[in-house]
């Protein structure tokens, strides 16, 4: 699972077993955002999280809006709607930045076909990848 800021760079990534729903590590994958700043601790809390259908539980929003962070994450269609604050989906068009980020990850083979066994060597290997990215931006 992955954190990207606006522009399609990584902020925070969760390597888990593909055996777990999305929903139960996205806490997880939040967590592990952690920005530095100039002076004082980083920033590990986002203003917003755009996510697609997968993410939309009505308890995660909760939590989301708990911690300051704006929940823009549209409703699964059947679904009664909850009481609450309004879904305002202005920044929903800008979520094709992470996928983008997935697409970027598509060109190192060594992360398409997974050749480690361990989550450790294969989130080192997604550090590189993002690494070199990363210089490529810049």
């Amino acid at each position: 699972m992955l954190v990207t800021d606006g522009n399609g760079l990584p902020l925070g990534l969760l390597v888990e077993s593909a055996n777990e729903a999305e929903i139960s590590l996205a806490e997880d994958t939040l967590a592990t955002i952690e920005v530095p700043q100039r002076r004082g601790r980083p920033k590990t809390r986002p203003r917003e999280v755009v996510a697609d259908k997968a993410y939309d539980k009505w308890l995660f929003r909760e939590k989301l809006r708990w911690r300051g962070i704006h929940p823009c994450i549209p409703e699964r269609r059947g679904k009664k709607p909850r009481p609450g604050p309004q879904i305002n989906l202005d920044s929903y068009g800008e979520r094709w930045h992470v996928e983008r980020s997935f697409a970027w990850l598509q060109n190192f083979r060594r992360l398409v076909v997974r050749y480690e066994r361990s989550a450790r060597m294969f989130e080192a290997f997604v550090l590189v990848a993002f690494v070199l990215i990363c210089l490529r931006q810049f």
